[in-house]
């Protein structure tokens, strides 16, 4: 019996993901990066926190990469869109939670994100109260698509881990949520389904819609 959803928020619940693709392009061009690259390197990043971003910038572009400085330029380039344009809620991400609440399940979040901005863009978009427990990147030692980010949830919310459904969009999010237990719905943004996916998905939806329809 499903009790709780424990949710990803970019590319879930907000718009992120389109914004960091935009970001990467700029830095990108600021640091002699080929567009390419950074559209490959960027799609293994997603879901990851900025520890494991890190170190997938060094390996693909090699240890003497100024990679502290092209991450601080991409959360440069995010605050300046953010502030100018604001962060956009994914299709029914608002009336998935407040159905799901209404309905009497548990609601948590596991982002890699860190929890100071989690906070912020969660409240920006009227989502935070929606959520009684959260796991940030900051908050654990491994990121995505290691199991910790979704275990913790899991024991934050006092259930087993086949009590809950993980809505993920990233291959390293499905990963995470599949290896620690939990049932897992992908509801793809910037990366489709495909073989890597297949394994640790148990269902796709097109949007957020389709929890509200099936649960």
């Amino acid at each position: 019996m499903i009790k709780a959803f424990v949710f990803d928020m970019d590319g879930v619940l907000l718009d992120t993901e389109s914004v960091c693709d935009r970001t990467w392009t700029l830095a990108a061009k600021d640091f002699g990066v080929n567009g390419s690259d950074a559209e490959r390197i960027v799609s293994l990043c997603r879901g990851t926190n900025k520890k494991t971003t890190r170190q997938i910038i060094l390996r693909e572009l090699g240890e003497g990469f100024d990679a502290d400085g092209f991450m601080e330029a991409t959360s440069d380039y995010f605050h300046k869109i953010d502030e100018a344009e604001g962060i956009a809620t994914k299709p029914y991400a608002k009336e998935c939670l407040a159905y799901l609440k209404d309905k009497g399940y548990s609601l948590a979040l596991a982002s890699s994100t860190r929890q100071a901005v989690v906070e912020k863009e969660l409240k920006d978009a009227g989502l935070y109260d929606f959520f009684e427990y959260f796991v940030c990147g900051d908050m654990v030692k491994n990121s995505k698509p290691d199991p910790e980010i979704y275990q913790n949830a899991v024991d934050a919310l006092g259930l087993k881990a086949e009590e809950c459904v993980a809505v993920e969009d990233s291959p390293n999010g499905l990963i995470s949520a599949k290896g620690a237990g939990l049932k897992t719905v992908m509801v793809p943004d910037r990366v489709g389904p495909d073989e890597r996916t297949e394994k640790y998905t148990d269902c796709v939806y097109v949007s957020l819609k389709n929890i509200i329809e099936n649960y």
